[in-house]
């Protein structure tokens, strides 16, 4: 006799880590404000060209008004830079903080501009660029 396919014992549904997702939230080390604002990290990214972002901003860090706003990365110019589509010339400027919250810019998701699977189950691929990565281990 068999039996229908039932939930997963809690030891094989393992929690999803946000670690072994890319890409990945950075901290921030500096805002260059603009007509396009420029985000520099302190550790090399790994976002694409039409990845979502959110900026987290604590009042220690200056430049209140990037707080919680969400744009889309334009250009990828340095390992640890990414430019967003927010235009912040009027914003006020960024400051480096000691604060134990620091200023973060996190992945939240993509504008889905990859190829659509017009041909049904055959199509070989199924990642659509800048879509969220599983690179557990487990």
């Amino acid at each position: 006799m068999s039996f229908p396919p039932g939930p997963k014992a809690a030891y094989q549904n393992v929690p999803i880590m946000a670690q072994y997702y890319q890409p990945s939230r950075f901290v921030i080390s500096a805002i260059t404000l603009g007509s396009v604002t420029t985000i520099t990290t302190t550790q090399n990214v790994n976002y694409l060209v039409g990845q979502q972002v959110r900026l987290i901003i604590p009042p220690t860090f200056g430049c209140r008004q990037l707080n919680e706003q969400q744009a889309l990365v334009i250009d990828v110019p340095e390992l640890n830079q990414v430019v967003i589509n927010i235009n912040s010339k009027t914003y006020d400027p960024y400051i480096a903080s000691s604060a134990t919250t620091q200023a973060q810019i996190m992945a939240i998701g993509d504008v889905n501009s990859g190829q659509i699977n017009a041909q049904g189950p055959n199509f070989q691929s199924l990642d659509i660029p800048a879509s969220f990565i599983n690179i557990s281990p487990i």
